[in-house]
Protein backbone atom coordinates (compact mmCIF):
# COMPACT_ATOMS: atom_id res chain seq x y z
CA UNK A 1 0.00 0.00 0.00
CA UNK A 2 1.39 3.38 -1.04
CA UNK A 3 1.99 5.77 1.85
CA UNK A 4 0.37 9.18 2.04
CA UNK A 5 2.73 11.99 0.93
CA UNK A 6 3.96 14.21 3.72
CA UNK A 7 2.69 17.77 4.02
CA UNK A 8 6.12 19.01 2.93
CA UNK A 9 5.96 17.02 -0.28
CA UNK A 10 2.42 18.29 -0.92
CA UNK A 11 3.59 21.86 -0.39
CA UNK A 12 6.53 21.48 -2.75
CA UNK A 13 4.58 20.06 -5.68
CA UNK A 14 1.83 22.66 -5.24
CA UNK A 15 4.33 25.53 -5.30
CA UNK A 16 6.07 24.10 -8.37
CA UNK A 17 2.74 23.83 -10.18
CA UNK A 18 1.51 27.27 -9.12
CA UNK A 19 4.73 28.94 -10.30
CA UNK A 20 4.23 27.68 -13.86
CA UNK A 21 0.44 27.85 -14.02
CA UNK A 22 0.27 31.33 -15.57
CA UNK A 23 3.61 31.46 -17.37
CA UNK A 24 5.90 29.06 -19.19
CA UNK A 25 9.22 29.45 -17.36
CA UNK A 26 9.95 26.54 -14.97
CA UNK A 27 10.93 27.17 -11.38
CA UNK A 28 14.52 26.96 -10.16
CA UNK A 29 15.70 25.64 -6.81
CA UNK A 30 16.51 29.15 -5.57
CA UNK A 31 13.06 30.41 -6.56
CA UNK A 32 11.52 27.43 -4.82
CA UNK A 33 13.49 28.23 -1.67
CA UNK A 34 12.33 31.86 -1.77
CA UNK A 35 8.69 30.91 -2.20
CA UNK A 36 8.75 28.37 0.60
CA UNK A 37 10.91 30.48 2.91
CA UNK A 38 13.51 27.77 3.45
CA UNK A 39 17.25 27.42 2.89
CA UNK A 40 18.63 26.40 -0.49
CA UNK A 41 20.20 23.33 1.12
CA UNK A 42 16.79 22.19 2.36
CA UNK A 43 15.33 22.59 -1.12
CA UNK A 44 18.17 20.57 -2.67
CA UNK A 45 17.55 17.72 -0.25
CA UNK A 46 13.79 17.74 -0.82
CA UNK A 47 14.13 17.95 -4.61
CA UNK A 48 16.32 14.83 -4.51
CA UNK A 49 13.61 13.12 -2.49
CA UNK A 50 10.91 14.22 -4.91
CA UNK A 51 12.98 12.94 -7.82
CA UNK A 52 13.50 9.58 -6.11
CA UNK A 53 9.74 9.28 -5.70
CA UNK A 54 9.12 10.05 -9.35
CA UNK A 55 7.41 13.40 -8.70
CA UNK A 56 9.88 15.77 -10.40
CA UNK A 57 12.51 15.85 -13.09
CA UNK A 58 15.66 17.74 -12.16
CA UNK A 59 19.28 17.95 -13.20
CA UNK A 60 22.03 19.74 -11.24
CA UNK A 61 21.75 23.53 -11.67
CA UNK A 62 18.66 23.06 -13.83
CA UNK A 63 14.99 23.85 -13.40
CA UNK A 64 12.58 21.69 -11.44
CA UNK A 65 9.69 20.23 -13.41
CA UNK A 66 6.80 18.04 -12.29
CA UNK A 67 6.39 14.57 -13.75
CA UNK A 68 2.84 13.47 -14.69
CA UNK A 69 2.57 11.80 -11.26
CA UNK A 70 3.83 14.95 -9.57
CA UNK A 71 1.32 17.07 -11.47
CA UNK A 72 -1.54 14.79 -10.42
CA UNK A 73 -0.59 15.24 -6.77
CA UNK A 74 -0.17 18.99 -7.25
CA UNK A 75 -3.62 19.33 -8.84
CA UNK A 76 -5.15 17.40 -5.95
CA UNK A 77 -3.64 19.90 -3.51
CA UNK A 78 -4.56 22.90 -5.66
CA UNK A 79 -8.17 21.69 -5.77
CA UNK A 80 -8.23 21.36 -1.99
CA UNK A 81 -6.64 24.75 -1.44
CA UNK A 82 -8.92 26.68 -3.79
CA UNK A 83 -12.11 25.00 -2.59
CA UNK A 84 -11.14 25.82 0.99
CA UNK A 85 -10.46 29.44 0.07
CA UNK A 86 -13.86 29.63 -1.60
CA UNK A 87 -15.56 28.10 1.43
CA UNK A 88 -13.85 30.52 3.82
CA UNK A 89 -15.01 33.53 1.78
CA UNK A 90 -18.51 32.39 0.87
CA UNK A 91 -19.55 30.59 4.04
CA UNK A 92 -17.41 31.99 6.87
CA UNK A 93 -17.09 35.63 5.85
CA UNK A 94 -13.33 35.79 5.40
CA UNK A 95 -11.98 38.51 3.13
CA UNK A 96 -9.97 37.47 0.07
CA UNK A 97 -6.69 38.63 1.59
CA UNK A 98 -7.10 36.38 4.67
CA UNK A 99 -7.82 33.00 3.15
CA UNK A 100 -4.49 31.85 1.71
CA UNK A 101 -2.73 31.10 4.99
CA UNK A 102 -5.85 29.49 6.51
CA UNK A 103 -6.24 27.22 3.49
CA UNK A 104 -2.54 26.31 3.67
CA UNK A 105 -3.14 24.89 7.15
CA UNK A 106 -6.42 23.15 6.41
CA UNK A 107 -5.55 21.50 3.09
CA UNK A 108 -3.31 18.90 4.74
CA UNK A 109 -5.89 17.93 7.35
CA UNK A 110 -9.05 17.31 5.33
CA UNK A 111 -9.93 14.02 3.63
CA UNK A 112 -10.84 13.47 -0.01
CA UNK A 113 -14.42 12.78 1.09
CA UNK A 114 -14.55 16.11 2.91
CA UNK A 115 -13.21 17.93 -0.16
CA UNK A 116 -15.84 16.45 -2.46
CA UNK A 117 -18.66 17.19 -0.03
CA UNK A 118 -17.32 20.72 0.27
CA UNK A 119 -17.41 21.06 -3.52
CA UNK A 120 -21.01 19.87 -3.56
CA UNK A 121 -21.95 22.28 -0.76
CA UNK A 122 -20.46 25.17 -2.73
CA UNK A 123 -22.19 24.16 -5.95
CA UNK A 124 -19.03 22.92 -7.67
CA UNK A 125 -17.42 26.36 -8.25
CA UNK A 126 -15.11 26.77 -11.20
CA UNK A 127 -12.84 29.45 -9.70
CA UNK A 128 -11.60 30.58 -6.31
CA UNK A 129 -11.99 34.09 -4.82
CA UNK A 130 -8.98 35.33 -6.80
CA UNK A 131 -10.12 33.93 -10.16
CA UNK A 132 -7.78 30.94 -10.24
CA UNK A 133 -9.48 27.88 -11.76
CA UNK A 134 -10.43 25.02 -9.45
CA UNK A 135 -9.31 21.69 -10.94
CA UNK A 136 -11.99 19.05 -11.39
CA UNK A 137 -11.81 15.80 -9.36
CA UNK A 138 -10.04 14.12 -12.29
CA UNK A 139 -7.48 16.93 -12.62
CA UNK A 140 -8.94 18.85 -15.54
CA UNK A 141 -8.21 22.60 -15.42
CA UNK A 142 -10.08 25.22 -17.48
CA UNK A 143 -8.06 28.42 -17.54
CA UNK A 144 -9.99 31.55 -18.50
CA UNK A 145 -9.09 33.25 -21.80
CA UNK A 146 -7.22 36.13 -20.22
CA UNK A 147 -4.10 38.25 -20.70
CA UNK A 148 -1.96 40.20 -18.23
CA UNK A 149 -3.17 43.79 -17.97
CA UNK A 150 0.32 45.11 -18.65
CA UNK A 151 0.37 43.43 -22.07
CA UNK A 152 -2.70 45.29 -23.37
CA UNK A 153 -2.53 48.35 -25.60
CA UNK A 154 -4.57 51.51 -25.03
CA UNK A 155 -8.13 51.10 -26.26
CA UNK A 156 -8.60 47.57 -25.02
CA UNK A 157 -11.33 46.82 -22.53
CA UNK A 158 -12.59 43.76 -20.72
CA UNK A 159 -13.29 42.11 -17.39
CA UNK A 160 -10.76 41.34 -14.69
CA UNK A 161 -10.84 37.55 -14.44
CA UNK A 162 -7.85 36.79 -12.22
CA UNK A 163 -5.91 38.64 -9.51
CA UNK A 164 -2.74 37.14 -8.07
CA UNK A 165 -3.00 36.37 -4.35
CA UNK A 166 0.75 36.54 -3.68
CA UNK A 167 0.53 39.83 -1.77
CA UNK A 168 -2.30 40.25 0.81
CA UNK A 169 -1.54 43.97 1.18
CA UNK A 170 -2.05 44.46 -2.56
CA UNK A 171 -5.39 42.62 -2.35
CA UNK A 172 -6.52 44.94 0.46
CA UNK A 173 -5.43 47.96 -1.59
CA UNK A 174 -7.29 46.77 -4.69
CA UNK A 175 -10.43 46.06 -2.67
CA UNK A 176 -10.36 49.63 -1.30
CA UNK A 177 -10.16 50.88 -4.89
CA UNK A 178 -13.05 48.58 -5.94
CA UNK A 179 -10.83 46.60 -8.30
CA UNK A 180 -12.11 43.05 -7.90
CA UNK A 181 -13.07 40.09 -10.06
CA UNK A 182 -15.40 40.92 -12.97
CA UNK A 183 -14.65 44.64 -12.73
CA UNK A 184 -14.95 46.28 -16.15
CA UNK A 185 -11.78 48.12 -17.14
CA UNK A 186 -10.70 50.17 -20.16
CA UNK A 187 -7.01 50.73 -20.94
CA UNK A 188 -6.64 54.49 -21.47
CA UNK A 189 -2.94 55.20 -21.90
CA UNK A 190 0.56 54.70 -20.57
CA UNK A 191 2.04 57.74 -18.85
CA UNK A 192 5.36 58.87 -20.37
CA UNK A 193 8.88 58.13 -19.17
CA UNK A 194 8.07 54.66 -17.85
CA UNK A 195 5.04 55.86 -15.91
CA UNK A 196 2.08 53.76 -14.82
CA UNK A 197 -0.68 52.37 -17.01
CA UNK A 198 -3.91 54.37 -16.76
CA UNK A 199 -7.17 52.44 -16.77
CA UNK A 200 -10.79 53.50 -16.54
CA UNK A 201 -12.83 51.51 -14.06
CA UNK A 202 -16.56 51.00 -14.49
CA UNK A 203 -18.85 52.80 -16.92
CA UNK A 204 -21.13 55.80 -17.09
CA UNK A 205 -21.26 58.42 -14.36
CA UNK A 206 -19.46 56.16 -11.86
CA UNK A 207 -16.42 55.57 -14.10
CA UNK A 208 -13.08 56.85 -12.86
CA UNK A 209 -9.44 56.61 -13.89
CA UNK A 210 -6.82 54.75 -11.91
CA UNK A 211 -3.01 54.61 -12.23
CA UNK A 212 -1.72 51.03 -12.26
CA UNK A 213 2.00 50.54 -11.52
CA UNK A 214 3.72 47.61 -13.20
CA UNK A 215 3.80 45.61 -9.96
CA UNK A 216 0.00 45.60 -9.94
CA UNK A 217 -0.50 45.37 -13.71
CA UNK A 218 1.45 42.10 -13.76
CA UNK A 219 -0.94 40.68 -11.13
CA UNK A 220 -4.18 41.46 -12.98
CA UNK A 221 -5.48 39.29 -15.81
CA UNK A 222 -8.15 40.57 -18.17
CA UNK A 223 -10.57 38.85 -20.53
CA UNK A 224 -10.67 41.04 -23.61
CA UNK A 225 -12.36 40.49 -26.96
CA UNK A 226 -9.55 42.13 -28.90
CA UNK A 227 -6.01 41.20 -27.77
CA UNK A 228 -3.44 43.24 -29.59
CA UNK A 229 -1.30 41.76 -32.32
CA UNK A 230 1.63 39.71 -31.13
CA UNK A 231 0.23 39.08 -27.65
CA UNK A 232 -0.47 35.44 -26.92
CA UNK A 233 -1.93 33.51 -24.04
CA UNK A 234 0.68 32.29 -21.61
CA UNK A 235 -1.55 29.42 -20.55
CA UNK A 236 -4.55 27.82 -22.21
Amino acid sequence: MKSQPSSSIEDYVKVIYSFTEWQDKPITSSQLAARLGVANSSVSEMVRKLKDQGLVDHRPYGAVRLTPEGERLALTMVRRHRLLETFLVQELGYSWDEVHDEAEQLEHAVSDTFVERLAEKLGHPERDPHGDPIPSPNGRVEHPPALPLGSLDPGHEGLITRISDDDPEMLRYLAREHIVLDTTIHVVRRKPFGGPLVIRIGAGSTAHEFDVPDTIASSLWVHTEAPHEGCTLEQV
